[in-house]
C-alpha cells in the first residue's frame, strides 16, 4: 500500500511538524490511495471522505501533541488534542501533487474528539481584598449582598456555572464541536464571557467597592460528563466535573501574571486570556489582534511555552464583530 513513487510516506516519528495537515478516519485509506493513484496517472479523481484541520506540535514516545482547528470559517478556533500512538495508522502526502500530509487515525478515536464535551473556564478575582480585610471593611452585609447579586446574575446565564469563594469566582461552561453524523452542533460562544465579566465588574464595585480581573481558557475536558456541576444529595459535595487543560491552566496563568506585575514586566490588566481563547474571539477585521501585549506561561499539557494576552475588557468588547 502507498508504494507508488509519488507517495510521501511518513513513519510515526517522521510526521511533519508545525505545518498544515489533515486528519482522517482510517476507513478511507483505500479510497484515498485509489483517488491519488488516478491523479498520478492523469485520470479524473474525486475527493474522498471528510477531513479535519490539524498541525502536529510535538511527537512523544506514546502520544502526539496536535493543534486541532474545529472552526476556521467564521472564527480562528484552535484546540490542543493528544493523539495516542496506538490510534495512529498512516501519514501520507505527496509534495509533487501539492497534497498535504493526511494523518489517518482510528475512527472511534476521531469520532470521540467531535462528540466529546469541551469547556471554557474563567477565574474572576477581586483586587485589594487583603487591605480591605486588614481595614475591617468587608462586612458580612457586603459579602451577602455580593452573593445575592451573583445569584441573580447566574439566573440570566443558565449555560454558565458560577462557583464563588466570597472574593473570587470560578466560571465554567460547556461547548461542543459539532458532528456531521449526529445532531451535535457547534456551540462555542466565548464572547459571552466578556459580557459576564462586565456585569461582575459592576457588581463587585457596587457591593465591595473593589475592582476585579479575570483569566479565561478553553479546551478539552477529559471528564466526559455532560452536566456542568455535580452536587451530592446531601449538598455536602460539589464537583466541577472537570479534568484537563482549561481548568489547570487557570492557575498556570495566574501565578506568572502576579509575578510579572510584581517585577514590573507588564502593567495590571482586567483580562488575561490564554492565546487559544483570545484568538478564537470574533473580532472585527480592523482590529489587529497581534498588537496586544502578551507574556509567556507554561501550559500544563504543552511541551512548548504558551502565551497569555492582556487587555481591558472594553477594548475587546468594542472590537467584537
Amino acid at each position: 500500500m502507498f508504494d507508488h513513487q509519488y507517495f510521501d510516506v511518513y513513519q510515526y516519528a517522521e510526521i511533519p511538524l508545525d505545518c498544515d495537515c489533515y486528519i482522517m478516519d482510517e476507513k478511507y485509506i483505500g479510497e484515498y490511495e485509489e483517488s491519488l493513484l488516478k491523479s498520478f496517472n492523469n485520470l479524473d479523481s474525486e475527493s474522498v471522505g471528510y477531513v479535519g484541520f490539524v498541525a502536529v506540535r510535538k511527537i512523544h514516545e506514546s502520544t502526539v501533541e496536535l493543534s486541532w482547528y474545529p472552526n476556521i470559517y467564521d472564527r480562528f478556533h484552535k484546540v490542543p488534542v493528544t493523539l495516542p500512538k496506538d490510534k495512529f495508522v498512516f501519514c501520507i502526502g505527496s509534495w509533487r501533487y501539492d497534497e498535504k500530509p493526511h494523518i489517518f487515525v482510528n475512527g472511534d478515536w476521531l469520532e470521540s474528539i467531535y462528540v466529546r464535551i469541551y469547556s471554557v473556564f474563567g477565574l474572576v478575582d477581586a483586587i485589594g481584598v487583603k487591605e480591605e480585610i486588614r481595614n475591617g471593611s468587608l462586612s458580612r452585609e457586603k459579602l451577602i449582598s455580593l452573593r445575592d447579586r451573583i445569584d441573580s446574575l447566574s439566573e440570566h446565564y443558565p449555560d454558565i456555572s458560577f462557583i464563588s469563594f466570597a472574593d473570587s469566582i470560578i466560571l465554567k461552561s460547556h461547548w461542543t464541536v459539532g458532528h456531521f453524523e449526529s445532531d451535535i452542533e457547534y456551540t462555542y460562544k466565548p464572547e459571552i464571557f466578556l459580557k459576564v465579566f462586565q456585569e461582575l465588574k459592576k457588581i463587585y464595585s457596587e457591593t465591595l467597592g473593589l475592582n476585579i480581573y479575570a483569566i479565561f481558557t478553553q479546551g478539552s475536558n477529559e471528564f466526559y460528563e455532560d452536566v456542568l456541576l455535580h452536587i451530592s444529595e446531601s449538598k455536602k459535595h460539589i464537583c466541577l466535573n472537570s479534568l484537563g487543560v482549561p481548568f489547570s491552566d487557570l492557575q498556570s496563568i495566574d501565578s506568572p501574571v502576579r509575578e510579572a506585575i510584581k517585577q514590573r514586566k507588564h502593567e495590571p490588566a482586567e483580562l488575561y486570556l490564554d492565546e487559544d481563547f483570545y484568538f478564537s474571539l470574533k473580532f472585527s477585521h480592523k482590529f489587529d489582534k497581534k498588537k496586544l501585549n502578551k507574556n509567556r506561561y507554561k501550559a500544563v499539557m504543552k511541551s512548548s511555552d504558551s502565551f497569555y494576552y492582556m487587555a481591558q475588557n472594553k477594548l475587546l468588547m468594542d472590537n467584537l464583530k
